[in-house]
């Protein structure tokens, strides 16, 4: 095949991609709801909701956080936190907050159990001491908005929903970072189809780690975090485990109800992204190593097409295919950047910089598989868990 004809392939690859990329971001925009519209009546009587938090050396953000879900009006709730082997000062955080208010049920865990994440571990722990018919499992350093927990209960009660997932604002760090956030969640709405999370005859699911409300009914219906004790995708791995089991779910957009830092600076990115290892490339070099290669092709194939468009190839004159299609692919690209961010109310700059985003990501994702290869395993939180381990304990089926 000529390198004219190798472009053509590639630009007609690209195209397919963009308007993948095009068709489900509108989707998601248009039928994933916005909670802070929703406009429900509030149940007879709320239900008792039990709040579980792990937290594993997060002195800096916990208090701050735990704050806002203190300040929440909901009438019935507990808040089980537990401190997850923590050796900065949040074990002392949460005693002393525990003897503050008497919502907070403190929870140390001095030791994990073989065979066990630490997360896992802890989530097993918290439901296990939990009251409430409701669970949410959030994470320490999410922030709520006065009202969120009772327009998430309302919402909940009045749609019968057994699990509702919740997309929380991400807070604006450096323009690489919010780059390659934007890059990530953009891929991954379309990925995990988004907007079929409510359909049950859709096989679509999700979890969100910063909100992740389940009734208690649904989740004794499933096998529990027992059979999650060794997946690193623990909070889309419930979602999974909810939906096979047939309950009930739901995704929605908590603009300005839920807020946090998901990774201020790219040495923080970089070292959250080598759990990927475990998840996305299923404990491969080589397959991390392919996915940030189709990652940097797919997200620059407008801009290599538009460039090559000009290269005459034993004339002067521009490729018209190579022309047409860079610039549909372009339109596609900014079309979809526009949309999700106006959707999750993000800054738009960072995302016009995919290109840049995807060759940074395809860098962190090779970090991560070479790590993860020589280490023969993830280390998290102090812990190295074995390649062989994570193979057999891994539960999510992403595309």
């Amino acid at each position: 095949m000529t390198l004219y004809g190798i472009l053509i392939a590639y630009a007609f690859i690209g195209c397919v991609y963009w308007l993948w990329m095009f068709v489900g971001t509108v989707r998601v925009v248009c039928r994933v709801p916005l909670l802070a519209r929703s406009d429900v009546p509030s149940p007879l009587a709320w239900p008792k909701l039990s709040i579980v938090i792990p937290a594993c050396n997060e002195a800096p953000a916990l208090e701050a956080a735990l704050c806002s879900v203190l300040e929440q009006d909901y009438p019935e709730l507990e808040i089980i936190l537990i401190d997850d082997r923590s050796t900065d000062g949040t074990a002392a955080i949460v005693d002393r907050m525990a003897q503050a208010d008497r919502r907070i049920l403190a929870i140390h865990v001095e030791l994990l159990p073989e065979g066990w994440l630490g997360k896992v571990h802890a989530l097993a722990l918290g439901t296990a001491k939990a009251n409430g018919s409701w669970l949410l499992f959030t994470d320490a350093d999410v922030h709520m908005a006065p009202g969120a927990l009772r327009r998430a209960i309302a919402y909940a009660e009045h749609h019968s929903i057994d699990h509702l997932a919740a997309v929380p604002d991400l807070w604006p760090s450096s323009l690489l970072v919010d780059a390659n956030v934007a890059l990530f969640f953009r891929t991954f709405s379309v990925a995990m189809r988004l907007w079929a999370i409510a359909d049950p005859k859709s096989d679509a699911f999700i979890g969100i780690g910063a909100f992740n409300l389940v009734r208690r009914e649904a989740l004794q219906n499933t096998a529990g975090f027992s059979w999650l004790r060794m997946e690193v995708g623990d909070d889309a791995g419930l979602g999974m485990m909810l939906k096979e089991s047939g309950a009930s779910s739901c995704l929605v957009n908590a603009h300005s109800l839920l807020g946090l830092y998901w990774y201020q600076t790219l040495r923080d990115m970089a070292r959250g992204a080598e759990k990927a290892y475990a998840s996305a490339a299923r404990c491969s070099l080589v397959r991390m190593l392919m996915l940030g290669l189709v990652l940097v092709a797919m997200e620059c194939a407008p801009l290599v097409a538009l460039a090559a468009s000009g290269i005459g190839f034993q004339s002067v004159r521009p490729i018209p295919g190579l022309l047409w299609s860079g610039a549909a692919m372009l339109a596609a690209a900014v079309g979809s950047s526009v949309m999700l961010a106006r959707w999750s109310k993000s800054r738009l700059l960072p995302a016009m910089f995919f290109p840049l985003a995807a060759i940074v990501s395809a860098g962190i994702m090779l970090r991560s598989g070479w790590l993860g290869y020589r280490r023969g395993g993830i280390l998290w939180r102090g812990t190295l868990y074995p390649k062989d381990q994570l193979l057999a304990g891994r539960r999510l089926k992403i595309p």
